[in-house]
């Protein structure tokens, strides 16, 4: 049997990095810039709105602040830096988290959660806005034509298309977005010329002049932001085309995406009376491109919409594998690498972006609460970030310089977007909220529950199992019995699972396996090692998985015996004299043990609602026996009382009143 390879995935993903292909640029194209590069639709009009009394000063210090932003903070941060800290080929905030949390960095979890709440709250708003700012260029022609009913019907295309996966309309991505981005740098180009004097944006000191003069600067870097907020699902779309596709890729994209900006920039210093009135990026558009231009920014929007879902999903996986989140359904609607599809979040994903449309309505207004989440986000990049360059060995300097640098651009800007939090910006932050509570109780209820798990050394229990195999005044359980361990070790078991097979109706079986499920920073490891206890009685299958792989127990355990069965360590013919004189192999029978929080605990309060909470999430969460790919029929489910004690158990003790006189007889 051919075993997977956690190398060669690892080899391939490497290799991805190493090579620049045309197709491998095209495919970042469609992947990678869709949220930045829909941003022109609203950022110059944005700006425009936070100052209606503008001058030219205005228009070319906020012009500067785009492209200075655009390099600041997209190009140095995370095109040159953060893309090479990739965990074996995967970007984005867990992945990176998964590269710096050791057990002096447990505080990071808050860090890293923090991030990927805002990250995913920032996510239901981005194809609500991108989609309505595109259909909106369409009261050009109609001023009545029903936006809302349009964008909602092309939002659910959206999502509805998602279980059907997307690797057919997937190959058009890079195409279309390519074309979108030469069209952003023709249409910008062409404008250029109605005000050249809009070319002194790139002097940074019309940007600096402009914050230090206006007192409403906090709106001025609200609106700039705008430009910026792909950056961070840039990052994430790390292991879909490698860092040097998306550093080249970028150059084109970022040249295109500035032309655009000036184009804007200069036609409103031209146009300064219909400026107000009239969105910017379809001022630049010449009558007779309009429609096509229109229809372009609409795929371009829906493009922007399904690469953030799909990264969505990637960012609910890894966290289910980090412990983050609880378990969820997850379907794999095509072979290829890195589609997967999950149904839960498909669905809260879309009632989100309905539930923006309808109270909002405009991009105007969702503009307003667009972008204060993802600057949390950032934030706890930066932190991350300076962590893992600390880590790799940069001298002290660096990772402070790194922290101060960008931490007072992003400081800058999330102050500048807390002003929005009145505006709108509270639907992000209560989505986040929800999300990280969410996050806190699982994360920290299962860190509970393994504090006071008790375990139990297995070779005090050998002789014991032995003689429980050989006794045949019990009826056989089955021929092959599993249980799941969570041990960190061979050797150390779960007490439950000791007291499941010795105590609790006690199993005797022909050979008991024991599978330790072990959790990887790798993304696509698939390896396991197996120790064999007793006279073949007790086989240990230490499994590893990374966090990007279905752990479906049934078939790799199927697997290993395989293995075991042609090295001759393993014969699971079964003992019934009927059946082994046919050589039929005995069957497997699954033992799944829940541990359910006890009101009986003995603990502080936060642990007690921190479990409780965690018990209710539970509820609602996927089992072990769909989580882990189990068979229905071939499993029992037992429940076992996990009681918490942090404080003394007070004793009880005898009172001489209830003694009772013995009776002469």
């Amino acid at each position: 049997m051919d075993r997977p390879s956690a190398k060669q995935s690892h080899g391939e993903a490497l290799d991805r990095f190493r090579r620049v292909t045309i197709l491998g640029l095209l495919v970042t194209f469609g992947i990678v810039f869709g949220d930045i590069g829909t941003s022109p639709l609203y950022v110059m009009k944005a700006i425009v709105r936070a100052n209606a009394a503008f001058d030219a000063d205005y228009i070319i210090g906020a012009v500067s602040c785009v492209i200075w932003t655009l390099t600041i903070q997209t190009t140095i941060k995370y095109v040159l830096i953060a893309l090479r800290a990739d965990n074996r080929g995967e970007g984005g905030i867990l992945a990176l988290y998964s590269l710096v949390r050791r057990r002096k960095n447990r505080w990071l979890y808050a860090v890293a959660a923090i991030g990927a709440s805002a990250l995913v709250a920032d996510g239901v708003i981005t194809p609500a806005v991108t989609v309505t700012s595109a259909i909106e260029g369409l009261r050009i022609f109609s001023p009545d034509i029903p936006v809302v009913g349009i964008v909602l019907v092309i939002i659910a295309g959206i999502f509805i298309i998602q279980s059907m996966g997307t690797g057919v309309i997937g190959k058009w991505f890079g195409p279309v977005m390519l074309l979108w981005f030469a069209s952003l740098g023709v249409f910008g180009a062409l404008s250029i010329g109605l005000c050249p004097s809009v070319f002194k944006a790139f002097n940074p000191w019309y940007a600096v002049r402009l914050l230090v003069d206006y007192p409403g600067w906090f709106l001025i870097l609200g609106a700039v932001f705008l430009c910026t907020t792909g950056a961070e699902a840039l990052y994430s779309d790390l292991g879909h085309c490698g860092r040097l596709n998306i550093s080249v890729a970028w150059i084109f994209v970022k040249v295109m995406l500035i032309v655009n900006y000036l184009g804007q920039g200069a036609w409103i210093l031209a146009n300064p009376g219909r400026a107000a009135a009239v969105n910017p990026f379809y001022a630049v558009v010449p009558h007779g491109w309009l429609v096509p231009e229109i229809v372009l920014a609409t795929l371009a929007a829906v493009i922007a919409s399904q690469a953030l879902i799909s990264g969505s999903f990637t960012i609910f996986s890894e966290a289910v594998n980090l412990r983050f989140w609880p378990r969820m359904r997850i379907k794999y609607p095509s072979p290829l690498k890195g589609q997967l599809f999950i149904p839960s979040v498909n669905a809260f994903l879309f009632i989100g972006c309905v539930l923006t449309v309808l109270i909002f309505r405009s991009s105007d207004h969702m503009e307003a609460a667009y972008g204060l989440a993802i600057t949390v986000t950032m934030l706890m990049t930066t932190v991350l970030l300076a962590v893992w360059l600390r880590e790799r060995g940069a001298p002290r300097w660096v990772p402070v310089a790194f922290v101060v640098i960008f931490g007072a651009v992003e400081g800058a800007f999330l102050v500048a977007n807390l002003f929005k939090f009145m505006h709108g910006g509270w639907y992000t932050i209560l989505i986040a909220g929800v999300l990280l509570l969410i996050i806190f109780a699982w994360y920290n209820g299962s860190r509970l529950k393994d504090r006071f798990r008790q375990f139990a050394d297995l070779d005090r229990y050998l002789g014991v199992i032995s003689d429980l195999r050989d006794d045949r005044e019990l009826p056989k359980y089955a021929s092959n019995l599993v249980y799941i361990s969570r041990a960190e070790s061979d050797l150390r078991v779960d007490s439950k699972l000791v007291y499941s097979i010795i105590n609790k109706m006690p199993k005797r079986a022909d050979r008991y396996w024991i599978i330790r499920v072990v959790a990887d920073d790798a993304p696509d490891t698939l390896d396991y090692g197996v120790n064999v206890y007793g006279d073949n009685l007790i086989y240990c299958v230490n499994m590893r998985f990374g966090y990007r792989v279905k752990p479906w127990l049934t078939v790799y355990l199927r697997q290993v015996v395989e293995d075991l069965q042609k090295e001759g360590r393993v014969d699971i013919t079964s003992r019934y004299p009927s059946l082994k004189s046919h050589g039929i192999p005995g069957e497997f029978r699954f033992v799944v043990i829940n541990r359910i929080f006890s009101p009986s605990s003995n603990c502080r309060r936060r642990e007690s609602f921190v479990m409780r909470l965690h018990d209710m999430i539970g509820r609602h969460s996927l089992s072990d026996i769909d989580a882990y790919g189990l068979n229905v029929c071939n499993v029992t489910v037992e429940s076992a009382p996990m009681i918490l004690n942090t404080s003394p158990w007070q004793r009880i003790k005898p009172a001489a009143e209830f003694a009772q006189t013995p009776r002469n007889s």
